[in-house]
Parts: structure tokens; sequence; C-alpha cells
């Protein structure tokens, strides 16, 4: 009750305050008014017109001392007014106060005094003041840390800020080939050590990787460190479940870094896959895959038109084509131009049937350009001969597999110098 009258009394405050100045206006100008016609310049005609003059003058002054002595008595009861008024609002303000205590001023009565530590005087604030001046001294001695760039193109401009980046430098990872892949350096920066990269590291060590072999897995495969621990795990338990050892797994880790970013049904699948396509039994699978891991990772289209190739248009049975992915599984995801080059250089060239082929499956793994120098050499000097059931055979496996010096002295049964001036030849 005591406020909602409080506020009735400003209303009527400022509706007497807005009378006033209208008041204090209105005569103010009548005052100017007279002042102005007081003081226009008088034309002497003739007599008659001063005497008109001097009246009216006189009028305007009688009239003007009016006016201000009816302001000034008017001025004197608006200030004692308002005085009073002033003082009524504060004791009525004082009492509102008393018997309402608003809920937005804080009460001290309910608010527990808590004594302020000797440590912490007004001596020890003044220490550590803003404003205080330090000499120049002090100003050189202050460490003020270097903050984080907002944007960069480059992680080198975070290594000196950044734990995570300056761990994984002296791990070996190659920052310059992670920040060219999209996303990958903000989420790197994101990653606490701690936290984040030390539990992942530590379980690649412990399921047997080397250290020299983190930072290249981890260039490879950033992300590894974002996979859950359970996630991790559980992929290592299926791959020893089928009967892979803790040094392959380790080992097919270390050179396929991707292989543990897959899902256990994925590995799975691949693994059956491989099995059906090329009839392999479950340790000649094992075999393959474990020399050649990225079979698990990559798209599986390369592997099955690379069947097709050697199948359709190689002209390789399938017991032939077992037989080779055993022996050598980069068959499997190698380049088709060269896989079909290098067949008809060895089938329409030299003259190998398809069962030598299967035989040194090797030369699948060789250069084109290291077969076609060594058999031109050979034919060159009369000696090129593939067939084993004739004299001065050569097998393909020596001829691919001997450095020059060798294959040289024991196949061309030539100087080491006479068969780099026949390269230039040609």
């Amino acid at each position: 009750m005591a406020s909602s009258c409080t506020q009735l009394c400003l209303k009527c405050r400022s509706l007497l305050c807005s009378k006033t100045v209208v008041s204090v206006w209105h005569n103010s100008t009548q005052v100017r008014h007279c002042t102005k016609v007081a003081s226009l310049p008088a034309k002497i005609l003739n007599g008659s017109s001063f005497i008109k003059w001097n009246h009216t003058a006189t009028q305007a002054r009688q009239r003007w001392k009016q006016q201000m002595f009816c302001y000034s008595d008017f001025t004197v009861n608006h200030l004692a007014t308002e005085a009073k008024e002033e003082k009524e609002i504060e004791e009525l303000s004082r009492a509102d106060a008393v018997a309402y205590k608003s809920p937005l001023v804080p009460i001290t009565d309910a608010v527990p005094v808590t004594e302020i530590p000797a440590s912490l005087d007004l001596d020890a604030a003044a220490e550590f003041s803003a404003l205080e001046e330090i000499s120049d001294e002090e100003a050189v001695s202050i460490c003020v840390p270097s903050a984080l760039p907002p944007a960069s193109t480059s992680l080198r401009d975070y290594v000196g800020q950044s734990e995570t980046l300056s761990k994984l430098v002296q791990l070996g990872v190659n920052l310059w080939k992670l920040e060219q892949r999209p996303n990958v350096g903000s989420m790197l920066l994101r990653l606490n050590f701690d936290t984040d990269v030390a539990p992942r590291l530590l379980f690649l060590k412990d399921i047997g990787v080397q250290d020299s072999s983190l930072g290249y897995i981890i260039t490879r495969n950033p992300f590894i460190l974002t996979e859950s621990l359970e996630n991790l795990q559980a992929r290592v338990n299926y791959l020893k479940s089928k009967k892979f050892s803790s040094e392959v797994v380790a080992s097919m880790v270390s050179r396929a870094p991707y292989l543990l970013n897959f899902s256990v049904k994925r590995l799975d699948n691949r693994l059956g896959f491989y099995q059906q396509q090329l009839s392999l039994s479950a340790a000649n699978t094992r075999d393959v895959v474990a020399r050649l891991p990225r079979l698990l990772c990559g798209s599986l289209e390369p592997v099955k038109e690379n069947l097709k190739v050697c199948e359709i248009e190689l002209g390789f049975k399938k017991n032939e084509i077992q037989h080779i992915v055993i022996a050598v599984p980069k068959v499997l995801t190698a380049n088709k131009r060269k896989l079909t080059q290098t067949f008809d250089f060895l089938h329409n060239v030299m003259k190998v049937p398809h069962h030598l082929i299967t035989k040194f499956p090797q030369v699948f793994n060789t250069k084109y350009l290291r077969i076609r120098e060594r058999h031109l050499f050979l034919e060159y000097l009369g000696k090129a001969q593939y067939d084993p059931s004739l004299p001065n055979y050569i097998s393909l496996d020596r001829l691919v597999s001997l450095p020059d010096e060798t294959f040289c002295t024991e196949l061309a049964l030539a100087i080491l110098e006479d068969f780099y001036l026949f390269q230039k030849t040609l």
C-alpha cells in the first residue's frame, strides 16, 4: 500500500511541475513582449506623439513590475511546495522500506558475514592493482603467452601452443601431409593428448606395433585417434579369432593403417569374399590377406575387374588364377593396363605359354621395362630361349630376379658395359 501511495505522489508531482512550467513560460513571454515594446525607438514627430509614447511606456513599465512581483511570489511558493513534497516522499519511502523489504535488495541480516583473512588486506590488494606503475625491468620480465592464431593454412603455426601437435611431431607424424586433407587439421587441434591420443598409442603398442611405425600409422590414418578403444579391441579380437597371430595382426595394422577403422562385419565379409571367389582354403586366405592386408581396406571393384581380366582377356583358368594370386597377391590390385601389357609381351613376343607364366607368376610383380630390355638383349645375342625342354633354357624367375651384373655374367655371358650400351640403343 505504501508503494502505491508513493507512485501516486510521484504522478501528482509530475502533473504539478508540468503546470508550473507552462505558467512560467506564459509569464516570461509576456515580460519579453513588454520589454520589446518599451525598447522600440521613438520617432518624435510632434508633441502629441511624444506624449502618447511616454504614456505607453509608463503603462508597460508598471505592467512589467506587477508581473515580476507575481513571478517572484510564485517562484517562492513553488520552491517551498517542492521542498515539502520531497520531504514527504523521503519519509514515505523510508517507512515503505521498513514495512516492505524488496527482494531485489540484499538483506544484510540474512547474509553471513565472513571474516577477511589477514593476507587479503588493502595493502596486499593494492600490490596487484592494474593501475599501479611498474619499472621498465618488471615490464620486460612479464611473459605474455602468445594466443593461437584464429586462422591459418598450416599446422606449423599451432605446434608451439598445442601439446597434441608437438607430441605427434616427436612421434614422426608428417603434419604437412595431414594439413592437405580437409578437416583433419581442425580435428587434431580439438584432441587432447592425455585423454584422446595417448590411450590409442598405448593400445597400438599393446598389440605389438613398433614405436617406429606409430608416426606412419597416424600420418596415413589420423582418424584412428577418434575410434573408441572398445571398437579397436573388438576388431583385434576378431582377427585373432580367425587364427591370425599377434605378430601378424601387428604387422597388418602397421602396413594397412585403416584396417582397424572397419567394423567386424565388414572384415568378416571381406575374408568370405576372397575365400569364395578364389576357392581358397582358410589357411590360404589368411596367408593372402596377411601378405597384402590392404585387401581388407580397399574397394572390391578393382579386385573383381582384375579377376575378370585374368580370366577373359588373358585366358587363364580359375586354378591358374588361384595359383597366381597365392604366389603374388598384388595381382588383385595391380593396374589393369600394366597387367595386360606385361602379359602381352610375355605371351605374344617372348612366346611363353600360359602354364609357364603360371609357374613363375613373379613376372607380374616386375617392371615391364626390365623384362623388355633383358629379353631384347638376349635376343640380340641369340640366347632368348625360354622352353624348358630345349638346351640353354632361361627361366622367367631368373630373368627378372637377378641383378644386372649377375644377369650378364650367368645368363647373357657378356660384360655389364655391353648391356648398358645396348640399353642406350633402345
